[in-house]
């Protein structure tokens, strides 16, 4: 279900977005020269927007796109002063925006539609990630090659909500978490895996998976393969949910202005992922800068693996998919948690989101040329050093 927008600026206001972007050029007149009634000279950006984006976690390639964004004048050139600050275990990005301290956030689906079902007026205006990321690896010889091969294992996951597809994966399996697996809390790193203190941990393609590849077998002296390992893809499961997408304040989506900084941002950002996907390095090296803890192997990895999270984008990327968003929202009402409980009571309203601003933005980037669907997008090879150095 979706939620239509009344747009002040709808139509030709698309095309006037992107003829008076901070930046643009000054060229909007005929062959003549002269500036016609259906266009107008490009307002200069003289007081530019200021716009705060939370993200859910630390400085990282899972961000690129904003960083990218941000660092190649994406957002100066839609005259918007885009301000990022970084999550932590403790921030709730979309609380944060709910509470009127950002005006955009970064944010997986279900754990903000569970907010939003607790009141927080929020709405998702572009699914950046088209794909679920989360995975559980075990070592060979543990045979979890399934979810359903999780009974009587002991299951690591991180919690504070990244756990819902795991839960899903075990209700699929017609396990019961309360007594047929253990459930370990697990930092966030792959430690209690190398240790052997859980048999299989939670990892992103793009994160903890990597770290056990950089890791050294105690075995060999050389870096652990993908062979050592099995993994359990919840997207292959067909339990994956929907992952990060930004966020906007609902109650402020009526305001014309508003939207048109949305639309903007939006536009900004996908912009921003459309560099990341064309030149790994330049985004590893940009959220490398930025400050990043992880090295540069590693940021580089995760900047290729997010972008298979995101190309190719059928439908444009940010567009939201009908079809995941219920699955995403049908697996929030059905995964039982140990208590018996689920992610959502009751399925998310028709306001929950809209594709009505990321169209607006992705028609702006058509017509500045920006490959926004990506269809000849390839991954690369990566190749991981020693603690991701």
């Amino acid at each position: 279900m979706k939620k239509t927008l009344k747009f002040a600026f709808a139509g030709i206001a698309v095309m006037s977005l992107v003829v008076g972007a901070c930046g643009g050029s000054d060229d909007a007149a005929t062959d003549e020269g002269a500036v016609t009634e259906e266009t107008t000279a490009p307002a200069e950006c003289t007081t530019p927007t200021p716009v705060k984006l939370q993200l859910q976690w630390f400085t990282q390639a899972q961000f690129a796109g904003y960083y990218a964004a941000q660092d190649q004048g994406f957002y100066a050139d839609q005259c918007l002063e885009v301000t990022i600050m970084e999550g932590a275990v403790d921030i709730t990005p979309q609380n944060v925006l709910a509470d009127g301290q950002a005006d955009f956030a970064i944010s997986w689906v279900s754990k903000a539609l569970a907010s939003r079902e607790g009141g927080a007026n929020i709405v998702n205006i572009a699914q950046i990630f088209q794909r679920s990321g989360t995975l559980q690896v075990s070592f060979k010889d543990s045979n979890i090659a399934t979810s359903a091969d999780f009974k009587g294992k002991k299951i690591g996951n991180w919690g504070y909500g990244n756990e819902f597809e795991i839960f899903a994966a075990l209700t699929k399996a017609g396990l019961d978490p309360a007594k047929d697996v253990t459930l370990v809390q697990q930092q966030f790193d792959m430690a209690g895996l190398l240790s052997g203190d859980i048999d299989a941990a939670e990892a992103m393609t793009y994160n903890e998976y990597a770290q056990v590849l950089e890791a050294i077998n105690p075995a060999t002296g050389a870096l652990y393969t993908a062979d050592d390992f099995n993994v359990v893809s919840y997207e292959a499961e067909g339990v994956g949910m929907l992952q990060d997408a930004i966020w906007a304040d609902g109650s402020r989506l009526e305001d014309p202005a508003y939207v048109e900084t949305a639309t903007k941002f939006v536009a900004a950002s996908i912009q921003g992922w459309a560099f990341c996907r064309d030149d790994i390095q330049a985004c590893r090296d940009i959220v490398v800068a930025k400050g990043s803890k992880l090295g540069a192997s590693h940021q580089l990895w995760q900047m290729n693996e997010v972008n298979q999270l995101i190309w190719p984008a059928t439908g444009g990327a940010g567009m939201i998919d009908a079809a995941a968003w219920d699955r995403t929202s049908s697996l929030s009402q059905t995964a039982k948690n140990l208590e018996g409980g689920t992610v959502l009571t009751k399925a998310p309203d028709a306001g929950a989101y809209t594709n009505d601003i990321v169209t607006a933005a992705l028609a702006m980037l058509d017509v500045m040329g920006v490959d926004t669907k990506g269809s000849a997008y390839m991954s690369e090879v990566v190749e991981l050093a020693e603690g991701g150095n």
